[in-house]
Order: C-alpha cells, then structure tokens, then sequence
C-alpha cells in the first residue's frame, strides 16, 4: 500500500484538499494528514481524521510525537502539500521551520517526490517574492504544480485557484506509479592539461545542468548528472558522476550510456573544441610558450553507437556576437546529431537575464528565460518524446 503524507496549509481551497484526500483514501491509499494550525481554520481535524481514518499530526510539541517530522516524512513514498499558501512557500523556500509542516521540509531528503500545489490571491502568486520562492523550491528539487485560472475567494477573476480535486488525484497518482524515465544530464567544462599545473578551460560552471538535473528529478524522472568536478554540485535526489577532461566525460558518458540505458540525454556541458599536448612537469615562467592546440573529438556523433538503439538527444550550442546567419548554421551542425538543440549566445547574457533558444525540426524556435524555465521545459520534451 502506498503511503501519502498531505500536508494542508491556511487558505479557503482546503476544502477541496478535503475533496482529494477522500478520493485517494477511497483507492486505498494510506494517507497521513499533516495540519497547519492556520489550515485548522478553515477545516477541523475531525473532517481530515474521518477521511482518513488516521489521526491528523499537528503540532510539532505534541507529548510523545516529538520524533514525529523525522518519523512521517521517511515513511512516506510522496509528500504533497495542498494547498500551499504563500506564507508556506516563502518560509520553506528560506529554511525556516517553526511549526510541523515545515520542519517535515527541513527533513525531506529528496528521495522520493515532494509536491506543492499553491493556491492564493493572484497579486500573492505574482509577487516578486513568491515568485522567487517558487523558483528556488524548484531549484531544490521540489515540484511546483499550476495553479488553475478563475473566480477566487476574494471575488477576482485571475490566477491561484488550487488544482481541482480531480486534477490533483491524477498528479499524485501518476508520479506513484511506474518510474519515471531515466535520462542523463551532462554539465560543466572540461579542463585539458597544459602541464602538471596548467589547464585549458572555459568559464561554464555548470549552473545550467544542475538546474535542469534538478527540474526532472523534481517530477519523477531517474537522473544521473555527469559533472565537471569543480562546477555545481549535484542536486539532492539526482546521481552523479564526475569528469576533468573529454577523455573522462567520454569514459562516463559511454559507461552510464551503455549500462543505463537512457531514454534521453541533456549534453549540457561545455566540452573543449581543442586538446592540447601537454608538457612535462610545470612549463617555467617568465619566457614566452607556444601551445599546439588539435581539434578534439565531437562526442555527440557517438551516442547513438553508444546507446545501441533509440535514444533522444538534447544538444547545447553557445555562440558569442553571432549574427542571425551564423546562429543558424551553428545550430544546425548539432542538429545533424541532435533532437532537439538548446542555443544561447553570450552576447545576451546580462546578470539576472540568460535566455535560451529552442530549435527542433519543424517546429517553430522557442525562448525560454532561465535556467530553472528551462528544466521544466526539457522535463515537458522528455514526456513528450518518451518512447
């Protein structure tokens, strides 16, 4: 029997969280509820223990349940949290545990599907505030559900409206069921030897592949993130393998490849155009040094050897003051090895703004701002794509 720990949060749409719990308690699911005192204002305990026929867990002081945020958030197999109010949200996202529900938070390992379905004024949702919580959850590994449009509480016609009952059940449903796909992720450069030293690198720090790793291991799929050693580290939930040089990311690559059997493969990382004949011990400093730099190997030619059968790939192209034209033909070199090519160029990246260019075959190009964007899109392309 599969064990739900749903957590209800202070907002009128707890009546319809009432809704769904019934629904999967009569599927025969084991649902544990978890009350806020400020939910308790809008529904009773009474309500959520007859639905569930299980005491509702309120408060985090309760005599002899004070092992209780370790105890019920590791026998889960999902926690949701529905409705998720504002204030929730914004107090998770920073850390901060002053009551049962959030201190299930800080003691969540992100080994199994955390979800929040928020439901709150439009103005609250839309606020910059929130909607950085929102990110940085995502960021975490946490999956962020829609909300819906329509009449709210307060009488607005807009967004905020919790999922409808129907809606939420299937969710949570779908991520208990059959694992999600198991894809990898590469991120990072790679760093070619100079001498005992030195190296030849480039300036990615794997931000991007981390978010992404982290986007599709927030809703369900099987991740492996192969990293360059010094760039983010990996998000909690996600494995990860680690690369210095093309020859290692090679070495990775084709093993997980090989072993794993990947429906999809995000080749975020940024590998090395050239390799360089390295020198013995530390080249001296103070006089002039010629390098000779030879073109390094296109892995993504190989993956489909690799992979001996059908495999989606997801190619990354970056460019620097690139015309329209120049873009194109770019794009369209790892096209010839790709599904789908993820191309941004560095001209356009200004702090707090990274946008991304989407090119499939025949589809019309798609911009996407961000890296955290981008992992949920990529999460909707390895759905869409799965075999």
């Amino acid at each position: 029997m599969k064990r739900i720990l749903f957590v209800v949060t202070g907002s009128i749409a707890a009546y319809k969280a009432c809704q769904a719990v019934s629904r999967l308690a009569q599927m025969g699911y084991a649902v544990q509820a978890v009350a806020t005192p400020s939910a308790l204002r809008f529904v009773g305990a009474a309500t959520l223990e007859g639905l569930t026929g299980r005491t509702v867990a309120t408060d985090l002081w309760a005599g002899g349940r004070a092992m209780d945020h370790i105890r019920l958030i590791r026998e889960a197999d999902i926690a949701v949290v529905a409705p998720a109010s504002a204030g929730f949200l914004n107090r998770i996202s920073q850390g901060l545990a002053d009551d049962l529900a959030s201190t299930l938070f800080l003691a969540h390992d992100f080994q199994k599907p955390f979800l929040v379905a928020p439901a709150m004024n439009g103005a609250m949702l839309r606020h910059p505030a929130t909607r950085a919580s929102i990110r940085r959850l995502e960021e975490m590994g946490v999956e962020v559900l829609p909300s819906g449009a329509g009449t709210l509480a307060c009488g607005e016609e807009d967004e905020g409206r919790l999922l409808d009952p129907d809606d939420l059940v299937s969710r949570i449903e779908a991520r208990l069921s059959a694992p999600g796909p198991r894809v990898i992720v590469t991120s990072g450069g790679t760093r070619e030897p100079i001498d005992d030293v030195r190296f030849l690198g480039n300036g990615s720090t794997g931000a991007t592949g981390s978010a992404i790793a982290a986007a599709l291991a927030a809703r369900g799929m099987r991740v492996t993130l192969i990293r360059a050693a010094a760039s983010a580290p990996a998000p909690a939930g996600v494995d990860a393998r680690s690369f210095e040089t093309l020859s290692d990311l090679e070495t990775v690559l084709r093993h997980e490849i090989r072993s794993a059997k990947p429906s999809h493969l995000i080749h975020a990382a940024a590998v090395a155009d050239f390799i360089v004949e390295k020198a013995e011990g530390k080249i001296p400093s103070g006089a002039a040094h010629s390098l000779r730099l030879q073109p390094a190997p296109k892995l993504l030619s190989r993956i489909r050897d690799w992979a001996g059968g059908e495999i989606r790939i997801c190619g990354f192209k970056l460019t620097s003051g690139a015309g329209p034209g120049d873009r194109m033909e770019a794009v369209a070199r790892v096209m010839e090895h790709s599904d789908l090519v993820v191309h941004n160029d560095r001209s356009e990246m200004r702090e707090g703004r990274h946008p991304f260019r989407l090119h499939r075959r025949g589809a019309a190009e798609e911009t996407i701002e961000g890296a955290s964007a981008l992992g949920r899109r990529l999460a909707e392309w390895v759905r869409e794509t799965r075999p």
